[in-house]
């Protein structure tokens, strides 16, 4: 019984390895119309960012919000201490009050006026003048309603919301510090509606109009976005002699962030170019190329000298391979495949 699974054991040992042959797909590298573009490096921005400022002075008591968090519209993000804006609506109150008292016995003063007139117990002078005093007081009552109305305004400022649904990015205060009129408390963006924004300069500005395609290549997640709207600013910096550009990004990105660095490629013409999938090209080490494979399936590391991208996935070939030839799509399969050719 040992002499068998011995017996089995070296006959499984010296058994060959067998590798699933699976065709590589391919695609044929070619020459096509290509756009040409004109890259420009800029950053990310919010079109709706705010900074909160405090309208009213006193203490910072509570804080709801801090960098980072989600907020809606209408949402309250701090509190100023609202002990003086109550006393002063309350004081403006009593002042109402107190007016409409005046009034009232300037109403009654000048109803007895009329009727001692009428009985030419007193001259009219002395009716004109009652008349002038329930005027009087009829505007005081105007100006302390005014007042209060203003008071209840300046009380509803110590609470402080946010203008719009959005992100805060920046917490400028702490709990306990005191606000002043115009001093920054938070800043406030929304993710939902974000630009890049490219200095071109004037040479190329001719090229760019508001109908012209835009990519916009965001490096820190990696996405290539396509402009939703370009706004070329009528105005040129004179000492970097550059023109503002703004592209709008399309809504429901993720991972973008104002402050982000991105480039942007302007399309501004079309040519002939040698292509070749972008998913074909593999990087080692400083080394870029792709695996050829040959009309008898004979697979190689090709090393390729690349230009720029050129759309629908695909990026320009200066040197290393020819139109015709055919290329791995997947590098990865290409590899095992190569290395199983050569352990026969």
């Amino acid at each position: 019984m040992k002499r068998m699974f011995a017996t089995l054991a070296l006959a499984v040992a010296l058994a060959p390895a067998f590798v699933s042959a699976q065709p590589l797909a391919t695609a044929i590298v070619d020459f096509r119309q290509v756009g040409l573009t004109y890259s420009a490096d800029g950053v990310v921005e919010a079109i709706r960012t705010s900074t909160l400022a405090a309208q009213v002075p006193g203490r910072i008591v509570e804080l709801r919000a801090n960098a980072g968090d989600r907020v809606a519209k209408g949402q309250v993000l701090a509190r100023i201490d609202p002990r003086e804006a109550a006393e002063g609506v309350a004081i403006s109150q009593a002042q109402v009050a107190r007016t409409q008292a005046d009034l009232a016995n300037a109403a009654a003063n000048l109803e007895r006026t009329r009727k001692l007139v009428a009985q030419n117990f007193i001259s009219k002078a002395t009716l004109d003048k009652a008349q002038a005093d329930y005027d009087a007081a009829r505007a005081q009552l105007s100006a302390s309603r005014a007042s209060t109305s203003q008071a209840i305004t300046v009380q509803g400022h110590t609470l402080v919301t946010a203008p719009f649904s959005g992100v805060v990015s920046e917490r400028l205060v702490e709990l306990g510090e005191m606000a002043q009129p115009g001093r920054p408390l938070l800043t406030l963006f929304d993710p939902k509606d974000l630009r890049a924004v490219a200095y071109v300069p004037q040479d190329r500005i001719s090229a760019i109009r508001s109908d012209t395609r835009v990519t916009v290549e965001v490096l820190a997640p990696g996405q290539h976005l396509q402009a939703a709207r370009v706004t070329v600013l009528p105005s040129a910096d004179p000492r970097t002699h550059t023109t503002q550009v703004r592209v709008d990004l399309p809504d429901g990105l993720t991972g973008v962030f104002p402050g982000q660095f991105a480039r942007v490629h302007f399309t501004i013409g079309s040519a002939r170019k040698l292509v070749i999938p972008a998913q074909a090209v593999v990087h080692r080490s400083e080394v870029t190329g792709a695996y050829v494979v040959a009309a008898d399936g004979t697979i190689t590391l090709r090393q390729l000298r690349l230009g720029e991208a050129a759309g629908d996935s695909g990026i320009e070939v200066l040197a290393g391979i020819s139109s015709g030839e055919k290329v791995a799509l997947d590098p990865v399969a290409a590899l095992a495949a190569l290395k199983n050719t050569r352990a026969k």
